[in-house]
């Protein structure tokens, strides 16, 4: 890890919890959505939702990312009251339990009520952008990620364009970053994320992997979502249900790239991974451990 991460971001402020950062995180994902495009949205019930979450802990996650509104390519606007009947119950029981929950909206009203309800994390793909967004997490003590997307989930994969995709990304989450800084949201509460997969062809996604330690640089844990993406599809030629191993390697690349936290559904199996990875990278055996 960059001397500057070190000394500076040694652990991530999320309201009451504090989570050091000196090995890989692991977020859960759980969407409750009937149009996620990895198709582990809306469970039958309240109950199996809450219990996929808790397995997911117990599997190794640090925190749950719940999500009430799809991000994925084509996806349609969910209105306020929908995407709070589906968020909050869950925000609720989860942080009943202790666990450290990530409400993944773009929306304002949500962002306040699932913090309130006792969320901890924002993760905003639109990077706090509206001030109204900014102004909510600016009041609160919840962490938040600012990710990188380029237009808007309906057609952000139609033709996306870029000059110099790294440079682009870098220079939009720097400027996020200090305009939360600014509003006097304290540096050990910010995440950035490239946004993998949100308005980026194959080649920028993998551009943007060579660049993460650059983004590393810029002094804020960094996060990466590699999980099932349609970028891995390309690369293997599986489904989306299908990419197991190729959703592994991708997270493995990015930790060793300086991803301090990755964003997945396989917890299990990510959490075993790493698990593996660090003791086989330990610098006791002769190769040096980025952690």
């Amino acid at each position: 890890m960059n001397e500057r991460m070190n000394k500076k971001i040694a652990t991530l402020t999320l309201g009451a919890h504090r989570l050091t950062l000196d090995h890989p995180r692991v977020m859960g994902i759980l969407n409750v959505t009937p149009d996620s495009f990895a198709g582990n949205g809306v469970l039958p019930s309240f109950e199996q939702s809450l219990e996929k979450a808790l397995m997911m802990v117990e599997d190794g996650a640090d925190m749950i990312d719940i999500g009430g509104e799809s991000s994925r390519p084509g996806a349609l606007p969910v209105d306020v009251d929908e995407e709070l009947r589906r968020v909050l119950p869950l925000i609720e029981a989860l942080a009943a339990c202790d666990v450290m929950v990530s409400v993944d909206t773009v929306k304002p009203a949500v962002m306040k009520a699932a913090i309130d309800a006792g969320a901890v994390m924002v993760n905003d793909i639109q990077a706090l952008s509206s001030p109204e967004a900014l102004a909510v997490v600016a009041k609160s003590q919840a962490a938040v990620c600012l990710m990188h997307m380029q237009g808007i989930p309906r057609v952000m994969q139609d033709a996306p364009v870029y000059d110099d995709v790294a440079a682009e990304v870098m220079a939009f989450l720097s400027a996020r970053a200090r305009a939360l800084e600014a509003a006097s949201v304290a540096r050990e509460r910010i995440v950035i994320d490239p946004g993998f997969g949100f308005g980026k062809t194959v080649a920028h996604n993998l551009t943007l992997m060579q660049a993460l330690p650059k983004l590393a640089a810029l002094g804020y844990p960094l996060m990466a979502g590699w999980s099932r993406k349609s970028t891995l599809g390309n690369l293997t030629g599986r489904a989306v249900d299908d990419r197991l191993a190729a959703s592994i390697a991708a997270t493995l690349a990015a930790v060793a790239q300086g991803a301090n936290i990755v964003r997945v559904h396989d917890v299990r199996e990510t959490v075993d991974t790493l698990k593996v990875w660090r003791a086989m990278m330990r610098r006791d055996q002769g190769v040096k451990d980025p952690f």
